[in-house]
């Protein structure tokens, strides 16, 4: 049986072991970051299919499915934008203009702002027309759009559960209104890493319309329970992408890695002492930054972009905080082995005049979409890169004054690149719009649907979580929708 000393000396050498190993860590962080082919090395010979060396490689491995998407670009409609003058057409809504809208569709319903008000029907205020060799009805509002009719797959039967902005944001990106759970592009950075070392693996990047502009809380690109290091990194859409990036006076790269060495040993003898992955966090996070500062100015110089790709965005000037100029980073960013790309454009919130406010935030995304989409097929990169369009919910076929309220029971997107059919319509709703009534898409079912393109099985991608093994899909049933997929 062992003595006290006994117990004492095991516990003293243990100590001593894991304290001059701590101490070592700041000397493999600054070796990594003058030479990372040194740690390249370490991991040669090792299976590659989801990420380069040197990055967060993921837990899924071997993936669980042939990978379709290696990257994902989420372009969200944040506000809401109406389905009935984008890619939903309805003209018997259009003939019911102006009247009553029907009690059989509504009664015991969940109404937003229209709860026990009287219902009045609001026709689209513009036409539809068919596009493309497929014929898919697109509103007129969306001319640039409509080019790439045949290129994209639009879902018409959208449903979710969240009739209030904050939390239908949080549905969307997370699967779940409760706080604290991961957002979509925290879940695939975590499942599949990055292909990237010198920038994030999820980015978002929002701007503003000139109305409409429904604020978007950081929460929605949170990393939730899953370890920070998988959480999205907003860059700013105007000036400096990152703040800070570059080195204070009198600070050159020299001793920017010295201290960053020396930040990472102190962190490594903190992790000798406590077990934390928020301290690994920290020092992936002072590495990653060292990096961004190289990589980031590079990214952000648009000097290499020709004047026809700037205006195929129509660009006016880079870097100004618009959507176009955020598709155009969105795109660049792809290029640079990022994972999960969102940009948000704050202008689809309209209670109230519609046709002004929609007419306008078309105006700010639809060049800029189409253009995306065109680049990215030019560059060879359409075909693993998925690209989604579309809103948190979507909009009543009642009228609210001259605007329309929240719905969740029907709304549409659409879906381009990444292993998508081009040219399809899927699901539909009733004559007036108001629900859907054939192959309904629930959130869960894109998110089930978005990880199959990307590879994974979302029944079999989890974390624990209190006890629970806590998925994006919930436990609820989830269906990938294959009929979407080539």
């Amino acid at each position: 049986m062992p003595t006290d000393f006994d117990a004492w000396r095991t516990n003293l050498q243990r100590r001593a072991f894991l304290r001059n190993s701590a101490y070592g860590i700041g000397s493999l962080a600054l070796a990594g970051l003058l030479d990372p082919s040194i740690h390249r090395a370490a991991r040669a010979g090792e299976d590659d299919a989801v990420a380069s060396p040197g990055a967060w490689r993921g837990v899924v491995r071997p993936v669980h499915f042939p990978v379709k998407a290696r990257r994902v670009i989420h372009l969200c409609m944040a506000g809401g934008p109406s389905q009935f003058e984008s890619l939903d057409y309805k003209p018997r809504l259009r003939d019911l203009h102006g009247k009553p809208f029907p009690e059989s569709f509504t009664k015991g319903q969940q109404l937003a702002q229209l709860q026990n008000k009287e219902l009045i029907a609001r026709g689209p205020f513009c036409e539809f027309r068919p596009h493309g060799e497929s014929g898919q009805m697109i509103s007129d509002l969306f001319p640039h759009i409509a080019t790439i009719a045949d290129k994209i797959a639009i879902v018409r039967s959208l449903s979710t559960e969240q009739i209030n902005h904050d939390p239908a944001h949080a549905f969307m990106n997370s699967g779940s209104i409760q706080k604290g759970r991961p957002s979509m592009g925290s879940w695939l950075l975590y499942g599949l890493g990055a292909e990237t070392e010198d920038l994030p693996g999820f980015v978002v990047m929002t701007s503003v319309g000139a109305t409409g502009a429904q604020p978007v809380s950081a929460r929605q690109w949170s990393a939730g329970f899953l370890p920070s290091k998988f959480q999205g990194i907003q860059f700013q859409s105007k000036g400096d992408a990152v703040h800070y990036i570059a080195n204070p006076p009198g600070v050159d790269r020299d001793a920017q890695q010295a201290s960053i060495a020396e930040v990472n040993r102190l962190n490594g003898i903190l992790a000798a002492d406590r077990l934390d992955p928020e301290i690994q966090t920290r020092v992936a996070q002072y590495e990653m930054a060292f990096r961004m500062q190289a990589s980031v100015p590079d990214l952000t110089d648009f000097a290499d972009e020709p004047r026809s790709v700037l205006d195929e965005y129509g660009v006016q000037t880079p870097g100004d905080g618009s959507f176009a100029s955020n598709c155009l980073m969105a795109r660049r960013l792809a290029e640079r082995g990022v994972r999960m790309i969102q940009l948000y454009h704050r202008a689809w919130d309209h209670h109230g005049n519609i046709e002004s406010g929609m007419t306008r935030a078309a105006q700010d995304v639809d060049q800029p979409c189409a253009a995306l989409v065109k680049d990215l097929e030019r560059r060879g990169m359409l075909d693993d890169t998925l690209v989604i369009w579309g809103g948190e919910f979507g909009r009543t076929p009642m009228g609210q004054g001259t605007g329309r309220d929240h719905h969740i029971l029907a709304f549409s997107a659409w879906l381009a690149g990444g292993g998508i059919k081009g040219g399809v319509t899927y699901g539909e709703t009733d004559e007036l719009g108001y629900r859907a009534v054939h192959d309904e898409v629930h959130v869960r079912d894109l998110h089930a649907t978005i990880l199959a393109l990307c590879g994974i099985d979302h029944a079999r991608l989890s974390f624990k979580y209190q006890g629970l093994d806590v998925r994006l899909t919930g436990v609820d049933p989830a269906r990938v929708v294959r009929e979407l997929i080539a």
